[in-house]
């Protein structure tokens, strides 16, 4: 019977959504047919929270992931991608023919989402709470504002340039849609505009929520931790990122030990295994591995003695391709994880000159990644143990969608810059550090409907 309910309140709010571009708020003080389960609990709202086909899949960091440049693609394979985005954003094309008259679909499936946990947020505040529900109706509002900053912050990756302090109060940001009526227009905010409502969606979240999930595909407390030490190493607030990694690894710090996984496994890791703490995936017909090749130079970078040249990667008849995704299935992982964690209090670590904690925890990670063999690595150089951090995340993070904002990031330092290259049937494409190509155009319709401005590149 839940299930049932669960699947009609899905049907009706999907048709609603659809009704949205017409009717404005009117559905939430009306059923447009009295066939119809409206959500009217804070149980039928949780269900909506924990709807995978709402929330949990096609997240908005799939071009950014193409456009990294970690992995190449034959001629062949390119020419036969169905959608003409995926073509551009693999060789960072220009806005005239990025899009080529189809819809955005990071941009498009990103708001979607947005409006589905506006809608969420506006119909929770109407239900009330009694006491012994208090901590559901919280886990459902909560749920929501993680959800809408979850893909305020990805939109940000791909449509914003990267934030920087000396200029985020002038610089676009996204327009920041936070009521549920689509016929509202909004322009567009300042970066700073943009990160504030990210920062203050997630420490709302925070207090609300879970300390852990019942399930990994809802948020939780320690997800808002994490999300927050996402956001704030891009924004380069290091002592922030470190602050909050910390908080959740206080909550969650399990690593796989990669010795007990199984080299032989089409999918080595395991749907929800213990490292993560939300997930959730995307993918795009590129990442397909009859198509994708890492580059070499990636694939070369693990030791032999590292498990993760085993376990990432399968060969193909054209090279290495990559199937280590923390998914548990060919969708790429696109959600928050312990190893991440680690990875960014270190970082934290190093740049506020704690050495020694920064060697901890990449030494930890390294060590549940290695063979028997393994010797922690000994440095005092800050310059040297930052470099060791920045390619142990290359290594460790391929392909989750962060290699995109972590380019943006550390361009701007002309120690970690780093020009991509692309071949294509003998043309070659490049793109230079602090190229404005680091930003993709926003979805033509949305130009034409709302009058935002198309982004500089």
């Amino acid at each position: 019977m839940r299930k049932n309910k669960s699947a009609s309140i899905i049907s009706t709010l999907i048709l609603l959504m659809t009704l949205f571009q017409s009717c404005g708020k009117e559905w939430l003080e009306a059923k447009p047919d009295k066939s119809l389960i409206v959500p009217n609990s804070i149980e039928d709202y949780q269900l909506l929270i924990d709807n995978s086909s709402l929330f949990n899949v096609n997240q908005s960091v799939g071009m950014g992931e193409i456009g990294a440049g970690d992995f190449y693609v034959p001629f062949a394979g390119w020419e036969s991608l169905f959608n003409t985005q995926e073509k551009s954003a693999y060789i960072w094309a220009s806005t005239e023919s990025f899009y080529g008259g189809e819809q955005g679909l990071d941009w498009v499936n990103g708001y979607r989402r947005i409006l589905n946990a506006n809608i969420i947020i506006e119909g929770i505040g109407k239900v009330r709470s009694i006491s012994n529900e208090q901590h559901i109706w919280n886990n459902v509002k909560g749920g929501a504002l993680f959800f809408r900053a979850f893909d305020f912050f990805n939109l940000a990756q791909e449509y914003c340039i990267g934030y920087d302090i000396r200029t985020a109060d002038t610089d676009m940001g996204l327009p920041l849609r936070l009521e549920y009526d689509v016929n509202i227009k909004v322009k567009r905010s300042s970066i700073k505009q943009t990160y504030d409502r990210i920062v203050a969606d997630l420490l709302i979240a925070s207090d609300l929520l879970e300390t852990r999930p019942a399930f990994k595909t809802r948020p939780s407390k320690e997800a808002a931790y994490a999300l927050l030490a996402r956001v704030y190493l891009a924004m380069e607030k290091y002592q922030e990122a470190g602050y909050y990694a910390d908080l959740a690894l206080q909550i969650q710090s399990e690593l796989l030990d990669y010795k007990t996984l199984d080299k032989n496994s089409s999918f080595p890791f395991e749907r929800f295994n213990t490292e993560v703490i939300f997930h959730s995936v995307f993918t795009y017909g590129i990442f397909n591995t009859s198509r994708l090749i890492v580059q070499s130079e990636l694939y070369e970078s693990y030791s032999k003695d590292d498990y993760r040249k085993e376990l990432f990667f399968v060969e193909n008849i054209r090279g290495m391709t990559f199937k280590g995704n923390y998914s548990g299935d060919k969708n790429l992982f696109g959600g928050l994880a312990t190893d991440e964690l680690f990875l960014i209090r270190a970082e934290a670590s190093v740049r506020n000159n704690k050495l020694e904690l920064a060697l901890a925890d990449l030494n930890h990670l390294r060590r549940n990644r290695w063979k028997n063999n393994y010797r922690d690595l000994g440095e005092n150089n800050p310059e040297r143990i930052l470099r060791l951090i920045l390619e142990e995340r290359k290594r460790e993070l391929l392909f989750r969608g962060i290699r995109w904002t972590d380019l943006r990031r550390l361009n701007k330092d002309e120690r970690f810059a780093v020009t991509l290259t692309r071949a294509l049937n003998e043309a070659t494409y490049k793109l230079l550090p602090n190229d404005k190509r680091y930003v993709f155009p926003i979805d033509e319709e949305e130009i034409r409907l709302s009058g935002i401005e198309q982004n500089n590149r």
